[in-house]
């Protein structure tokens, strides 16, 4: 689990330079009408889906290319009598967490919608990453109004470090229901339906409609029963991943995906009737796995500025990059929205202006590339801060399985505490976890590439969702796919 830093100091400025109040509200008016890169894009790209295979859970298949791994929490949702085996690790623990897997996964279906025709061999790769997730989804969502949204005892989970395929502490499932409702994670899960389901809409289209009906079936789950899952599961998924902005975000996002996979009118409008009540003009300043605001926003200007849908004319515009006590998941998911919104400027040939600021689709890349740069190794550390990029990388990340010796270089079981004892250590990780970005430096720029230290040394999936889609572009864009 990765808590928040501070993000990089130089990066604020470079931010700050652009975009100077806390909310864009940009008017859009009509625009007028390779180079060399310090960066090989395409092999951060490559590494950042390979990130996910260190991630899986459950039965590997046999093209597993990070072959440290092995097969664990193969009896996951027994404990219910439930199959919950699959899915992903979120971070550096060996625990499912419904809500940011199901946000992982919507970013890395979004990641592919925007940028996947410019993915070329690696587009296969980012599907299979999604799919592993989406299978556990559906798994996760098999009985109506009921969504299980963890796998594992956190607490005592992170009282062992030891690694997945060695699992001895207790694998209890939690659940939202009726009685105890998570319309934030329910509509999470949803929008992750929603928005796989575009993925695979052309090559499997029978996998496609399940998806989407699963959504369907889940969003209204989610707006029927409304409440924040961590009311009732408190002191299971608090502080971990505590629903601190409210579950109003998440329907409206959940209502965004469904509308871009359905085109019924329903959920336009939902929107419509209820954008106001559930936030979206909330002048928010982040956007994660917590908070959906922003991209929802994003989501939807498309279907105004591209689209002409002049009902979502509210959804013009509204971005906020303004970053303070935030990692490099903030980073990741600033870029890729950047990108994004710039691609839909583009395409309805607009430009924004800010505060008497005419902010062009090229600015807009131009800081998202800024901001990848910086996580690449342009920072004053000199240091790549996704692991097996570069020269200099983290070589010391909080993760259980990277840090402790494979199955394959020792067989027998490292039990719960004694693994502390490599925890400790400064010894480099023995298994690279290829892709993976780290929480980042400090504020001051600093990062001590130190394992105990989670909140700079831990990676993250959902650091990760964003940035593929972020790469994939600057790859194409330098002429490297």
């Amino acid at each position: 689990m990765a808590f928040s830093v501070s993000f990089s100091s130089s990066l604020l400025i470079i931010l700050c330079f652009f975009f100077t109040s806390s909310l864009l509200l940009c008017n859009a008016i009509p625009a007028h009408h390779h180079r060399f890169a310090n960066h090989n894009y395409r092999d951060a790209l490559t590494k950042s889906i390979l990130f996910f295979e260190g991630q899986r859970s459950g039965k590997l298949p046999s093209n597993q290319r990070l072959t440290w791994r092995r097969d664990s929490g193969l009896s996951d949702g027994s404990a219910m009598h439930v199959d919950l085996v699959g899915g992903y690790y979120d971070a550096g623990d060996n625990v499912k967490f419904g809500f940011p897997m199901a946000f992982t996964t919507t970013m890395l279906s979004w990641s592919v919608i925007e940028f996947g025709g410019l993915m070329k061999g690696e587009l296969q790769n980012a599907k299979e990453a999604i799919r592993w997730a989406t299978d556990y989804l559906l798994k996760a969502t098999a009985h109506p109004d009921t969504i299980y949204v963890q796998v594992g005892d956190a607490n005592k989970d992170h009282a062992c470090w030891e690694r997945p395929e060695d699992m001895d502490t207790p694998r209890s499932v939690y659940k939202i229901d009726k009685s105890s409702p998570g319309s934030d994670v329910a509509a999470e899960t949803a929008a992750a339906l929603a928005a796989a389901s575009l993925v695979f809409r052309r090559t499997d289209p029978s996998y496609s409609k399940l998806l989407v009906r699963r959504a369907i079936r889940v969003f209204e789950f989610a707006d029927k029963y409304r409440g924040a899952y961590s009311n009732g599961l408190k002191p299971y998924v608090c502080p971990f991943y505590c629903s601190y902005s409210g579950y109003q975000d998440e329907l409206l996002w959940g209502a965004a995906w469904l509308h871009k996979a359905t085109k019924n009118p329903t959920f336009l409008n939902y929107i419509q009737v209820n954008g106001q009540t559930l936030g979206a003009d909330e002048s928010d300043n982040t956007f994660g796995w917590d908070n959906k605001h922003v991209g929802a926003r994003i989501l939807l200007s498309k279907a105004f500025l591209v689209q002409k849908v002049q009902s979502l004319h509210d959804y013009k515009g509204g971005l906020l990059f303004k970053m303070s006590d935030s990692n490099m998941q903030y980073v990741t998911s600033t870029s890729f929205l950047l990108l994004t919104y710039a691609k839909y400027l583009t395409s309805a040939h607009k430009v924004v202006t800010c505060g008497g600021t005419t902010v062009t689709p090229k600015k807009l890349r131009t800081i998202a590339k800024k901001q990848v740069d910086y996580l690449l190794g342009d920072n004053p550390m000199k240091m790549s801060y996704m692991v097996g990029y570069g020269v200099r990388y983290p070589k010391r990340i909080h993760h259980r399985g990277s840090s402790l010796p494979s199955v394959a270089a020792h067989p027998s079981k490292i039990q719960c505490s004694s693994g502390f004892n490599i925890m400790n250590s400064q010894s480099p990780n023995p298994n690279i976890l290829v892709g993976a970005v780290v929480g980042g430096p400090d504020e001051h720029d600093r990062f001590p590439d130190e394992r105990s230290d989670y909140e700079q040394s831990e990676p993250a999936t959902y650091t990760n969702s964003p940035l593929v889609g972020a790469l994939a572009y600057l790859a194409h864009s330098f002429g490297q796919l």
